[in-house]
């Protein structure tokens, strides 16, 4: 047998840690990953289940969709968390089906039966998806930005269009319509605009910058709700600043291969349309036999616990209840944890030590563009509430998003390559997009076959 020459770290569970109460932990989130860090003390094994092998940091996707930073630099191997949490263990699978009942999740495994795992304890943190709210066309031609490979696809879709757009004699402009005015679609629109300002024309000097539009469409009559009203001015006026043209108030009735149409009539051409509308929980959660909320998230009482089944835990987007939490990366992981808190409480000492769930609001920040983010603090007894914006802002957004990655080479990669693209002016920037499978030639066929769907384009003429 091989030896070590230096020793190994500890990668398994005491002789006795057959016989420890086994949690299964659905999901490698932010509240899963919180969840499995949290319990590396406690006398269980742990399953980690996930579809990917890899965890993503959901908040910086709009950098890999828009070029700024490289897909592995924000994910993480969800395999690397048994470096400190040397009693789990990662499964690969497709959960299809949980029974309460008798305790057991099932996997898809490839084969004509899925794998059946018992667990004592059951941890929910799967997380939403994309919702289209029914939208006609939005699922078969909008673009979501919920997942890496998402992200990927809008980078190579835009990339795409540009080289196609860019062999045309007569240039026609890229138009992309970003459906959703949270912190989402602000921070996608202000990375399209910076890059148009940055770099396309160094990179495209055949085109006009102004070839690339940038469209931000909301429902509503202001942009990012969740912060107070002169952010959400702020927001707007840095935006239109950049060239980005906001159409506030009007819903998507339906959306086109190259249109997006409004709920007042009025039809905007959009080459790229791209998704962040809002999420959903996923209609196989129905399956399963667990209470749910009017907006289909789990109902957990004040300990995260599903109601009604001892055992069973949500944390995370998935929860819900009557005091459900926005779904965002903070209450995930501050869930998650908790969550680890009253699985030990319970290993520990049935269940004495367990103390209700209390969130702690840390703030809540988004980014606008180069030099131009926004931090809102909660309110404080002394000082009030405290916001943070322009160059100070994006700094402090910076250094709290680089915090919350998992792993060092994460922390270091996303730091470097941030500072890069966005210090220094426009004289010493060089740009360097991260660019994948980019087919113009695809895009171009697809252009031509789509000639009796398209309303604009070089051979059509809207009216």
């Amino acid at each position: 047998m091989f030896e070590f020459p230096f020793g190994s770290r500890r990668t398994v569970p005491a002789k006795d840690g057959a016989s420890w109460p086994h949690v299964i932990i659905i999901g490698g989130g932010f509240a899963g990953a919180n969840a499995v860090l949290g319990l590396r003390d406690t006398r269980v094994r742990v399953t980690l289940i996930d579809r990917n092998v890899y965890k993503t940091f959901q908040p910086l996707l709009y950098q890999v969709a828009t070029a700024g930073l490289n897909p592995g630099d924000v994910t993480m191997f969800l395999r690397g968390l048994s470096l400190n949490v040397p009693n789990m263990r990662y499964r690969q699978g497709e959960v299809v089906g949980v029974d309460p009942e008798q305790q057991v999740v099932r996997l898809e495994n490839g084969t004509n039966s899925p794998d059946e795992l018992s667990y004592d304890y059951l941890v929910l943190a799967n997380g939403a998806t994309t919702t289209y709210f029914g939208t006609p066309g939005a699922e078969e031609h909008a673009m979501p930005m919920y997942t890496r490979s998402q992200a990927i696809a809008i980078r190579d879709r835009v990339f795409s269009e540009l080289e196609r757009t860019s062999r045309i004699e007569d240039t026609d402009r890229v138009h992309v319509s970003i459906v959703g005015g949270g912190p989402t679609g602000v921070e996608i629109a202000g990375a399209l605009a910076d890059f148009r300002m940055q770099e396309l024309d160094i990179l495209y000097p055949e085109m006009d910058p102004g070839t690339l539009q940038i469209t931000l469409l909301q429902r509503g009559g202001e942009l990012i709700k969740e912060f107070r009203e002169e952010f959400r001015e702020y927001a707007a006026e840095e935006l239109e600043a950049r060239g980005v043209e906001l159409r506030l108030g009007h819903g998507v009735k339906s959306v086109g291969y190259d249109f997006v149409e409004l709920d007042d009539g009025s039809i905007l051409e959009s080459d790229i349309t791209v998704w962040a509308a809002g999420v959903a929980i996923a209609e196989t959660v129905k399956d399963w036999g667990l209470p749910q909320d009017s907006r289909g998230r789990l109902d957990v009482d004040e300990n995260l616990q599903v109601k009604g089944f001892p055992g069973v835990y949500a944390a995370g987007d998935i929860a819900g209840g009557e005091n459900a939490l926005p779904q965002l990366a903070q209450p995930a992981i501050q869930s998650g944890r908790a969550v680890a808190r009253m699985i030990d409480a319970d290993v520990r000492a049935q269940g004495k030590g367990k103390k209700p769930f209390h969130y702690v609001d840390l703030g809540t920040m988004a980014t606008i563009g180069r030099r131009a983010a926004i931090t809102e603090l909660p309110d404080l007894p002394i000082a009030g509430s405290i916001g943070l914006s322009g160059t100070v802002g994006w700094f402090a957004w910076l250094g709290v998003h680089v915090t919350k990655l998992l792993g060092h080479r994460n922390q270091r990669a996303v730091s470097m390559n941030l500072l890069s693209l966005y210090a220094g002016t426009r004289a010493t920037h060089q740009p360097n997009p991260v660019v994948g499978e980019v087919d113009s030639i695809a895009a171009a066929t697809t252009f031509r076959e789509e000639a009796q769907h398209r309303l604009f384009g070089p051979d059509k003429q809207h009216s």
